[in-house]
């Protein structure tokens, strides 16, 4: 499993928070077992030695995580002997001191690149909400740090799939430098991770890209009421690391797994709540004709009940606003026409909250005076910080005058078929399209290196010739994009890349993050970001008085 040699009759597998969260995602006691793990444990509790056995360390490189390791030997040795595997590169200095105390008891010390979390088949994550706030809050102190971990992650994404993409950022007129930043960290540490490699070769580049993206590019998508499967019940459900708690009908507390092991919700996560609705009792028939077990299924049904209880007219003024226009097509006039009905009605302030966001994005801000009613009409005077807030991520909130604001064009979907109440269509699918058509523009997204020219993510050129495939057409997965986006993704993003992966097949499209966004967690991290400034202020009147 982790490169162990057969004759290694290894039994315990020590893990820290981070790996047992990889481990997890990716396969189950009964795989491990099959491997001769008997044991897993947690590389900070304290364990009994087991002087007889021989230990697999897997974990993350770091002072804390080494540092309990040398504890296991440094005194008295816990176990015969030791194998580790961290999760990516091992700074020197943590590397010699292990060398220092534990080199007798050291059997393999292996670095291999599993630095993220397998969260869907195309979605990775680093497991990292707090990312958003250190990368965010004003005059954050480890900022820098937070980007050269993500680098740092980024390039075993990139070794896993064995790829050497070329490196494009999306360049932003409001001073945001985070992504050219993390852009240029990710390539100067690709090309040292490929100058390093176990062959001795030196890797080139390979047909890949690689996009970075920042979260305030796209603020609609992740505060939108989405009506698509997997999002709807994200946003309207608490639901805790991807599990489903609920009663069943006998009253006993219940819980399922939303993950890739559970085939209904993989066919089911993507659809549009209509369709989820009309195929769960036909599935449900099936199953039971078939006297398969129906529980897992059953969860889905209970699933999709919840989802009802959305009013329909919230979701579609929302989405006349998102979309600028109505379900005719007719442009939207007067968006405050369409705001007041939400803020009239009784809904939660939250919602209220995403409302009011979506109109100022669809005018691309708004005047201080208007935002200030908007503010007393919601009553929240006192958190006005959950709007204000969004200026941090370079989204425009106020400007003396919207007349002249500029919006980026977008691609026409109005030929596409689609539910009146689900015409927002996220930005970053437009990214994906236009990236695998190769028609990104070279000024809005520089190459910080680029990837060889015969590049064609779409495959276009081998489709006109109709000639035999051979062995360089049909490669492994054709051309990959894989698109990170700094300070979270919503479940839409994720979506897209499965649709447009679906729409061109000759490009994989890989999508990942720092963490998964919801619009509760979003608003939450965007309020956060407002506290510290404030704190330090005071304290400073302070000292000066």
């Amino acid at each position: 499993m982790l490169g162990t040699r057969k004759n290694t009759s290894c039994g315990i597998l020590i893990l820290d928070p981070f790996t047992t969260k990889i481990l997890s995602s990716c396969c189950k006691m009964s795989d491990l077992m099959s491997e001769k793990i008997t044991i897993v444990e947690d590389l900070y509790k304290n364990r009994e030695p087991v002087l007889e056995m021989k230990a697999i360390y897997f974990i993350s490189p770091t002072a804390k995580c080494v540092d309990a390791f040398i504890g296991d030997f440094k005194q008295k040795p816990k176990y015969k002997a030791a194998y580790v595997y961290f999760t990516d590169y091992c700074p020197d200095d943590l590397f010699n001191n292990m060398k220092l105390y534990c080199a007798k008891y050291i059997q393999v010390c292996k670095e291999i690149n599993l630095s993220f979390l397998p969260q869907e088949a195309q979605v990775f994550t680093f497991d990292n909400p707090g990312a958003f706030n250190s990368i965010y809050k004003p005059n954050s102190l480890d900022k820098m740090k937070t980007l050269e971990t993500l680098a740092d992650q980024l390039v075993t994404i990139c070794a896993t799939l064995d790829e050497y993409p070329g490196v494009r950022y999306k360049k932003d007129s409001k001073n945001m430098e985070n992504a050219k930043t993390l852009a240029e960290l990710v390539d100067n540490k690709l090309a040292r991770h490929y100058e390093l490699d176990d062959s001795g070769k030196k890797k080139g580049k390979t047909q890949a890209q690689l996009l970075i993206v920042e979260r305030g590019f796209d603020p609609v998508s992740p505060i939108l009421h989405e009506l698509t499967y997997q999002a709807m019940a994200y946003d309207l459900i608490d639901i805790q690391k991807d599990i489903y708690q609920y009663k069943a009908k006998d009253g006993s507390e219940k819980e399922a797994l939303l993950n890739e092991d559970d085939m209904l919700w993989v066919k089911l996560r993507h659809k549009h709540i209509a369709e989820v609705s009309e195929q769960i009792p036909k599935m449900l028939k099936e199953i039971s004709a078939s006297k398969k077990q129906p529980d897992g299924k059953i969860t889905i049904s209970n699933l999709s009940q919840m989802m009802k209880k959305m009013p329909s007219f919230r979701k579609e003024l929302t989405e006349d606003l998102a979309v600028g226009s109505d379900v005719d097509g007719m442009k939207v006039k007067d968006p405050m026409r369409t705001l007041l009905p939400v803020l009239l009605h009784p809904y939660s302030i939250h919602d209220k909250i995403r409302a009011v966001l979506l109109y100022i994005f669809s005018l691309n801000g708004t005047t201080d005076e208007n935002l200030s009613k908007l503010i007393q009409h919601v009553k929240i005077e006192d958190e006005r910080e959950y709007i204000l807030n969004w200026k941090r991520l370079g989204v425009p909130i106020i400007t003396e005058s919207s007349i002249f604001s500029r919006k980026p064009t977008r691609r026409d979907r109005s030929q596409e078929q689609t539910y009146n109440l689900s015409r927002w269509t996220p930005v970053i699918k437009d990214v994906m399209e236009d990236a695998v058509e190769n028609k990104l523009d070279t000024k809005e997204w520089p190459h910080q290196s680029e990837c060889p020219a015969a590049w064609n993510g779409s495959g276009a050129v081998s489709a006109r010739q109709k000639h035999k495939p051979n062995a360089q057409d049909e490669r492994r997965t054709g051309s990959r994009l894989i698109i990170f986006i700094i300070g979270g993704i919503s479940f839409s993003e994720m979506r897209s890349a499965y649709e447009v992966t679906q729409a061109v097949k000759s490009c994989e499209v890989i999508v990942g993050s720092s963490h998964i966004l919801t619009p509760t967690s979003l608003l939450n991290d965007i309020k956060a970001l407002g506290k510290e400034p404030m704190e330090t202020f005071t304290i400073e009147e302070r000292s000066n008085a």
